[in-house]
């Protein structure tokens, strides 16, 4: 007969794998992060914001679109990780040394080590520009920014990569095909790769399955039941198009046999509000598709060619941005309204219970230590 745990002892069980959760919480900390665009209006003060994701949520990485000093002024002392950006336009002029070197006085060493500056992004999709100035110095900018971090012993804690459009593929279904366009293969992602793996830096993507995505597919982009798609040369059968999508980007990197190399989600996202007639926009499919990112890229189960493992993802993004051009969906990508109430909820608020927690990390870990104590007796007792 099957036996039913239905005793005190079960239920204070129950009890303490509640107060354990913000403990099972903490990988998570250390993995997703936001995009923390601005062009807006309305939005709060960088002060609050930084304090808001601090002390009200699990967020603990957030990547900037520029080096706003005001924001990273507020980031100091947070320990949130901060990603900054050069701005396309000068990566021209960042291939000069005295420019580079005066780039990392003016936004990085005023700001550092307080403010928790991890990487250096040198510009955003640059190679779907099409401009050729941009493209043919992206690399040499790269190199004469690693120049200047190196001078002022930074090189070691803060990296630098670049972003990219998946454009840069000229073949991505099946994602075993995946191959990056003739002509940038060679000439400039072969010289980036090569400088990413000296540096340790990650090749850093912006898969969006939103935009791939129709009435057809929508239940293979939301990660919900579906037939899934099969990949005849590796027999591997797709059942979300992120997973085929990350697959594709893996291949084009082993094609060049730089699989090596840690690929992180520079961008990705779904909006919460569109134009008629766009398939799947609301906040429902938003927040379907936040939640389930998260707990697929921290479940630890990988892509079906890159197993067993978790990606360092940023959600686009944090606050919707009234002022962005282009159609409706592009201004309601935000998790959270100009108020920092959500605009819907993914799991990423703290419980108001771990805000009144032990005032000092040392009675937290003493806390926590009782806390594992009294659970393995439980679980010995049963």
């Amino acid at each position: 007969m099957e036996k039913v745990i239905n005793t005190p002892l079960a239920h204070l069980l129950g009890a303490l794998l509640i107060l354990l959760t913000p403990i099972f919480l903490q990988g998570v900390e250390g993995t997703i992060g936001v995009n923390y665009g601005t062009v807006a209006d309305n939005l709060p003060p960088p002060i609050q914001v930084a304090s808001f994701l601090r002390n009200s949520t699990i967020i603990r990485r957030v990547r900037l679109f520029d080096a706003n000093p005001e924001i990273l002024k507020a980031f100091a002392r947070t320990g949130i990780s901060v990603t900054v950006n050069v701005p396309n336009d000068l990566i021209p002029q960042l291939t000069e040394l005295s420019f580079a070197q005066q780039w990392v006085e003016t936004n990085v060493l005023p700001y550092v080590p307080a403010t928790n500056i991890v990487r250096i992004l040198v510009g955003n999709e640059v190679i779907s520009t099409a401009n050729k100035l941009l493209i043919g110095n992206l690399v040499p900018a790269m190199q004469t920014l690693q120049v200047a971090l190196v001078e002022q012993s930074l090189d070691r804690h803060i990296h630098i990569s670049t972003p990219h459009f998946l454009g840069i593929l000229s073949n991505s279904t099946p994602p075993s095909t995946g191959k990056f366009r003739p002509g940038y293969d060679i000439h400039v992602l072969k010289p980036l790769l090569e400088f990413l793996r000296a540096t340790n830096s990650p090749f850093m993507i912006n898969p969006y399955p939103f935009f791939d995505s129709s009435d057809d597919t929508l239940d293979y982009a939301l990660f919900r039941p579906n037939p899934g798609v099969f990949d005849e040369a590796t027999r591997l059968t797709y059942t979300n198009m992120l997973d085929a999508q990350l697959d594709a980007v893996f291949s084009a990197l082993k094609l060049l046999d730089f699989e090596d190399i840690d690929i992180v989600i520079a961008e990705t996202g779904w909006p919460s509000k569109g134009d008629p007639g766009q398939a799947g926009v609301d906040t429902g499919s938003a927040e379907e598709y936040n939640r389930k990112l998260i707990q697929h890229v921290m479940s630890g189960i990988g892509t079906p060619l890159m197993p067993n493992r978790t990606f360092e993802t940023y959600i686009f993004a944090l606050f919707n941005e009234d002022l962005k051009p282009g159609p409706t969906c592009e201004r309601n990508f935000g998790l959270f309204k100009p108020d920092m109430t959500p605009v819907y909820d993914i799991g990423i608020l703290r419980p108001i219970v771990a805000n009144a927690a032990a005032n000092t990390d040392h009675s937290r870990t003493k806390s926590r230590a009782y806390l594992l104590m009294l659970l393995f007796v439980c679980l010995m007792c049963l």
